[in-house]
């Protein structure tokens, strides 16, 4: 690993907390016309042009054994289930509202780290690790209210999400950062197509795909290209710079989602939302921080 290189892998993840909301504002626009289904095509499928070709050309992608295609499948499932509880949430819901939810994420990947992996926790992360959930509630409350259970989606991308991590830090470590989400965009690619040709002209709302009119082409194109910019950004910093030193930059996230919510769509979290976010910031970053406290030191030179 290029650890010795922090700024750099700083830079990469504070790039990736601004250019992701630009995803969901576009997969937000898109949601006006084009089914959820057909949104994830063009999200993976644009993916993988971009980064099958540079996974080539860096020599660093390789046909998979068996075993390897069946978890890159599930991987691919997962992030499809999780993407798509996301953006059919942003048809309803503020943008700010939405990513809030998710980061509950970092304490489900927490617990299921401890369940799935062995991995020790303490009694201050399990604490606050609750703290963040009643933060998550004071966010999903109103938003349950006015939006329905449609306001629990950004609850299920978390789930979906966190076992999609678990099974990502079985195989990253044999794995190049662009081979692996490479191999992501066309798995999902190959789950999702099938999907959508099996449900043409079945008025099935959320797979049945439409001709995409006029600035639905910009949106579409836009929720691909920067998705894979985004994960570029967060793979690539991964590579500069210890998971432990970057990993509280991605709060900025929420940040820029709310003023790119308001900027474009006029969306603004009320005060009890706000409360909420402060609390599922302030208890991930301590659980962040415990957890680099907790990790061994690095072997002497």
């Amino acid at each position: 690993m290029n650890a010795d290189r922090p700024l750099l892998g700083v830079g990469l993840m504070i790039g990736f907390a601004l250019v992701a909301p630009g995803m969901d504002a576009f997969a937000k626009r898109a949601g006006e016309m084009i089914p959820v289904g057909e949104i994830l095509a063009f999200r993976f499928g644009i993916q993988s042009l971009l980064l099958t070709p540079l996974a080539l050309a860096l020599g660093c992608i390789a046909m998979p054994g068996l075993r390897d295609l069946a978890w890159h499948l599930l991987r691919a499932f997962l992030i499809l289930a999780a993407t798509g509880a996301f953006f059919t949430a942003l048809r309803f819901m503020p943008i700010a509202d939405a990513i809030a939810i998710f980061f509950v994420e970092p304490f489900i990947l927490t617990l299921f780290g401890a369940a799935f992996l062995g991995e020790r926790i303490g009694w201050r992360r399990l604490l606050a690790c609750a703290i963040g959930f009643c933060g998550a509630l004071l966010v999903i409350r109103p938003s349950f209210a006015e939006f329905g259970p449609v306001a629990m989606f950004p609850l299920i991308t978390a789930i979906c999400f966190a076992f999609y991590m678990i099974l990502t830090r079985r195989i990253a470590r044999t794995l190049h950062p662009v081979a692996l989400q490479a191999w992501t965009a066309l798995a999902a690619s190959a789950l999702i197509l099938p999907v959508l040709w099996t449900f043409q002209g079945s008025g099935v709302q959320v797979f049945d795909p439409v001709m995409p009119v006029g600035s639905f082409w910009y949106y579409m194109l836009g929720v691909g290209v920067t998705a894979s910019i985004s994960h570029l950004m967060i793979s690539a910093a991964l590579r500069f710079a210890p998971a432990a030193t970057i990993a509280p930059l991605q709060y900025l996230e929420i940040i820029s989602a709310t003023a790119l919510g308001y900027w474009i769509f006029r969306d603004l979290p009320d005060a009890q939302t706000f409360v909420g976010i402060a609390i599922i910031m302030a208890s991930g970053l301590f659980v962040i921080l415990r957890e680099r406290r907790s990790m061994p030191p690095p072997p002497a030179p």
